[in-house]
């Protein structure tokens, strides 16, 4: 087993995420090869890093606050390609539309170690085992006080509450 490869590939996947949950566009694409390929469903594939790109920053812009963790992974390293299987947990919260989301999947990726030494995504996608969607107005005590975009506050439908509601303020 080459330890380094798969400390590199475990360090790609987690800034993969990172860069993925912090909308940091720029440094998400350069996870991932420029012909890197996406499958999510069968419903759901990309056939270039551009792509793919295009897709998350719309769909996964600042109206929606996501946690992604991987963790599990099951690396193998042949010369300067390799697999991996990471267990997935996922949150998004969308509270425009009052959405709660919680699902696990495993992803399966494939890496390539690039001409300038580092290894970057050729492919990922996961296939779900399970997913729920939950409606934020099942979950009444239930208020967003901070967020990285700014703050949301829900309001609780009981008007005559005591409690004070959050303070106005954003997270930099």
């Amino acid at each position: 087993m080459d330890a380094d490869a798969v400390a590199a590939i475990s360090r790609l996947k987690f800034r993969y995420l990172r860069a993925l949950d912090t909308k940091a566009w720029d440094e998400f694409a350069d996870t991932m090869v420029p012909e890197a390929t996406a499958t999510y469903s069968e419903y759901l594939q990309f056939e270039s890093r551009d792509a793919f790109l295009a897709f998350m920053r719309n769909t996964l812009g600042p109206h929606v606050i996501t946690e992604h963790r991987c963790d599990h992974p099951e690396i193998d390293v042949d010369g300067d390609t390799a697999t991996g299987t990471w267990y997935l947990a996922d949150t998004v919260l969308i509270p425009g539309h009052n959405m709660l989301l919680r699902g696990a999947a495993f992803y399966t990726d494939k890496y390539v170690k690039c001409d300038d030494g580092v290894w970057r995504i050729a492919h990922t996608g996961y296939e779900r085992t399970y997913e729920v969607v939950l409606s934020l107005s099942d979950l009444p005590s239930l208020r967003l006080t901070s967020s990285r975009w700014g703050l949301i506050a829900r309001e609780p439908a009981d008007a005559n509450r005591t409690e004070p509601s959050p303070p106005e303020a954003t997270m930099g």
